[in-house]
């Protein structure tokens, strides 16, 4: 656990903030690549990106309150922490998923063709962000005797962050570390794979994360709120993993049936144009 970077007088840089900082920065590098090779426009991909940033930043923030709000009323004062967390992921996946459905919208970029754009720079954008939890002793997990275990230290984390110091812990953030990046691979790899449709990647992305983030909250031991038998974010990912199966067939069947329609009035397995766009849902 490294918390603090470098310390000028009373100037702190926090690691947690140079890896957010990093995080969001590779993750919008692999995006606008990315659209460039597809022939998006770049430009409005790039801004897209920056509007994903701040909604994100934001929709955190604010699921954090939500979830830890008895808290907070507790003691009105802690709400200006919210300024130095970075919240809950799924609160601001949710806001950025939002608002670029928006801003697509707006500017008639092909709906699921950018989401595809965007799925694997979130998952190495929140594979980086993680580290930065990991340095900082946040979203730590359950005590554990496994070999595996890491024992935070820093007394600046445990008086500011409540991380239990001198207990050997499950590394969620490692956990969460290795499950995106084996999420990006796979994605990077099923791109290759044929019969490939618009929203396969965004969706398929929804999926997998919903479904380790489902496993890794059993072993997370830090306070974020309950929803009925489950933690806020196994709610969320009961929800988002069967639709994103549904979306997936449903984008899908819309597929073969543009590709069969634009068979019989053209050339058999070559969909045309107007085909395309409405299986993207442009």
């Amino acid at each position: 656990m490294y918390p603090r970077l470098f310390e000028f007088g009373p100037f702190t840089i926090y690691t947690y903030g140079v890896l957010l900082a990093a995080a969001f920065l590779l993750g919008l590098k692999l995006a606008t690549a990315r659209a460039r090779r597809r022939g998006l426009d770049a430009g409005r991909i790039l801004d897209l990106g920056i509007y994903i940033i701040v909604a994100a930043i934001l929709g955190g923030k604010l699921l954090l309150l939500v979830t830890d709000f008895s808290s907070f009323r507790a003691n009105p004062a802690e709400i200006l922490s919210l300024a130095r967390s970075g919240g809950v992921f799924y609160g601001g996946l949710l806001l950025a998923v939002a608002v670029s459905f928006w801003y697509m919208r707006r500017h008639r970029l092909p709906l699921w063709s950018t989401c595809d754009v965007f799925a694997p720079g979130i998952a190495l954008g929140h594979a980086v962000g993680r580290l930065g939890c990991l340095m900082a002793g946040c979203c730590y997990g359950k005590p554990t005797g496994g070999w595996w275990a890491i024992t935070f230290s820093d007394a600046f984390t445990g008086d500011y962050v409540g991380t239990p110091l001198g207990t050997p812990l499950h590394p969620t953030q490692l956990y969460e570390v290795g499950a995106e990046l084996a999420i990006l691979a796979f994605l990077l790899w099923l791109e290759r794979r044929p019969r490939q449709f618009p929203g396969r990647t965004f969706w398929s992305y929804i999926l997998l994360y919903g479904v380790s983030r489902y496993a890794i909250e059993f072993f997370r031991g830090d306070p974020r709120g309950a929803v009925w038998i489950f933690s806020t974010s196994q709610f969320i990912s009961v929800l988002l993993v069967p639709a994103s199966v549904l979306m997936l067939a449903r984008l899908a069947g819309r597929t073969r049936a543009a590709g069969a329609a634009a068979g019989t009035a053209s050339t058999p397995g070559a969909p045309s144009k107007r085909g395309r766009k409405a299986v993207d849902g442009a």
